[in-house]
């Protein structure tokens, strides 16, 4: 088993006084798993990633592949003793090479013919079969980042790490260049860490998410737990759209001035706090009690965002809306909640 086991990761820079970048980050990533470390910018993410490969060392903490410690008290394996395949931002190709060449740069405990044979076979994992002979400025963004793919999967790692590996490309090339990226990782059951600042990314592409806050791991779960049930408002607000409405919650249900809402989890007690809601759980609607004023609207093509003044609240509400669009600025509307909340306190 292949799985990544980060426990009490530290990291200053400047000195023993400074702040911590990092500060006792926990992460385990299962074997075969595809993690996405989102954070904002400063949280300790690169710093994490550069500790990993062994560019860095720790101040304190752990680092353990398949249950090999690469990273802990009195000991720093260097990076070529590690077994750990990099694919950096903008592919980094040799410019000097063939792509042929890149892709085996790593197979050097091979001979000739097997280096040759194991370049075919990553050449055409990643779909381009027959590019060997050309050069890294002959490709495009997108097929220089499968190269970097290829070229890293070829040593058969225990772990690969991804360093923004799309930031370079264009909004329609990164999704297919995303998903060739995924169908190859799964195809030869690398353990691999995505370090990313894109929430749809993250949510799109991994099978666990963990964000990084202040050094540390918020909430580290499936796409689908991180985006349903965030563990406090903070990593509600970073990954993805959110509406944070004052509460009062007795049992399974939580009165707040859009109305009441059902929670996902039942509470004991009367309790106050902060309801979570995503804007695809509000809908406009004439017949709703709770009113305000349209504020603004946002088209996007496959929704639209309709910000509400809502009467009884300080701050305005976003509501996703999908179909033909029926209000406009200044106008008057109703807002009815669907599905379930989580109550914060």
């Amino acid at each position: 088993m292949t799985g990544l086991h980060i426990e009490g990761l530290t990291k200053s820079y400047g000195g023993p006084d400074a702040p911590p970048v990092l500060d006792g980050l926990d992460l385990t990533v299962p074997a075969g798993a595809l993690a996405a470390v989102l954070g904002p910018s400063g949280c300790g993410k690169t710093t994490m990633l550069r500790i990993i490969a062994g560019f860095l060392r720790a101040d304190a903490g752990t680092v353990s592949v398949g249950g090999r410690v690469l990273t802990g008290p009195g000991v720093h394996l260097p990076p070529e003793h590690r077994q750990i395949g990099i694919v950096p931002q903008e592919g980094a190709l040799f410019p000097h090479l063939s792509v042929a060449r890149n892709v085996a740069f790593g197979l050097t405990s091979l001979d000739r013919a097997d280096r040759r044979r194991r370049t075919e076979e990553m050449l055409e994992l990643v779909g381009l079969a027959g590019y060997g002979d050309r050069m890294p400025h002959e490709l495009s963004g997108g097929q220089q980042q499968r190269i970097a793919l290829a070229r890293a999967l070829a040593p058969s790692p225990q772990l690969v790490l991804l360093d923004e590996p799309f930031n370079a490309l264009d909004s329609a090339l990164r999704t297919g260049v995303r998903a060739d990226v995924r169908a190859a990782l799964q195809a030869t059951g690398a353990t691999a860490v995505l370090v990313t600042h894109d929430q749809q990314e993250a949510l799109s592409t991994a099978d666990v998410v963990a964000v990084v806050r202040e050094g540390r791991v918020a909430q580290c779960d499936t796409p689908q737990e991180l985006y349903r049930r965030p563990a406090d408002p903070w990593v509600a607000a970073f990954v993805g759209d959110a509406v944070l409405l004052p509460a009062t919650a007795e049992h399974g249900t939580a009165s707040t001035a859009l109305g009441s809402v059902p929670l996902a989890t039942p509470t004991a007690g009367h309790r106050t706090g902060t309801v979570l809601l995503r804007p695809e759980q509000l809908h406009l609607s004439e017949t709703s009690a709770a009113r305000g004023t349209v504020t603004n609207v946002c088209f996007y093509g496959h929704d639209t965002m309709v910000t509400v003044a809502v009467d009884g609240l300080d701050t305005p509400i976003d509501v996703r809306v999908a179909g033909p669009l029926t209000v406009r600025p200044g106008e008057d509307t109703g807002i009815r909640i669907t599905g379930e909340a989580t109550l914060h306190t």
